[in-house]
C-alpha cells in the first residue's frame, strides 16, 4: 500500500495545479491536509481506540475530504478576487460564505459515521473520519485565507 501510496499523493497535487493553474494555490490547500492528525490523535484518544489498519485507511481518505474542503473555499476566493474585491476583503468574504456549505457537507460525513463507531471491525475508522474531519473543517475554514494571505503577501483593507 505505501508503494503507490506517494505516486497517488503526487497525482491528486498534480490534479489540483492543474485545476488552479498554478503551484501556491494547491500548496496552500494540501498544507491543510495534515491539521487532520490533530483531530484524529484526540478522538482515537478519547475513545480509547487503536488506530488499527482500518483507521488508517480512513486517515487517507480523509485527506481527499478535507482536499475538497480547501478547493470549495479556493474557488470562493478565486471568484472573490475575480469579480474585483480588494483581496483581504475577498479573503474574510469567501471565508464567511463557505462556513456553511462546507459545515454541512462536513456534518453528513460525519453524522453518517456514527452508526460504524460502534462496530468492532470500522469503529477506529469512523471515529478517525469523524474527529479528523470535525477539527480540519473548523481550521481548514481558518488557515487557508491565512496561508493564502501569507502566500500572496494580502494586506489588511484601510
Amino acid at each position: 500500500m505505501f508503494k503507490s501510496l506517494p505516486m497517488g499523493y503526487l497525482l491528486m497535487f498534480i490534479i489540483t495545479m492543474l485545476l488552479f493553474n498554478s503551484f501556491k494555490k494547491p500548496l496552500v490547500i494540501w498544507l491543510t491536509v495534515p491539521l487532520s492528525i490533530i483531530g484524529v490523535a484526540f478522538g482515537l484518544l478519547v475513545s480509547n481506540m487503536p488506530f488499527s489498519f482500518t483507521a488508517l485507511l480512513g486517515l487517507l481518505s480523509l485527506s481527499g475530504m478535507i482536499l475538497k474542503n480547501g478547493i470549495v473555499l479556493m474557488d470562493q476566493i478565486n471568484l472573490e478576487l475575480d469579480s474585483g474585491k480588494d483581496p483581504y476583503l475577498a479573503l474574510v468574504d469567501s471565508a464567511v460564505s463557505r462556513v456553511r456549505p462546507v459545515s454541512m457537507a462536513a456534518l453528513t460525513t460525519i453524522l453518517g459515521m456514527i452508526p460504524l463507531v460502534f462496530d468492532a471491525f470500522f469503529g477506529s475508522m469512523a471515529i478517525t473520519i469523524m474527529a479528523g474531519l470535525g477539527f480540519a473543517t473548523v481550521l481548514t475554514l481558518i488557515v487557508v485565507p491565512v496561508l493564502f494571505a501569507i502566500f500572496f503577501k494580502v494586506k489588511p483593507a484601510k
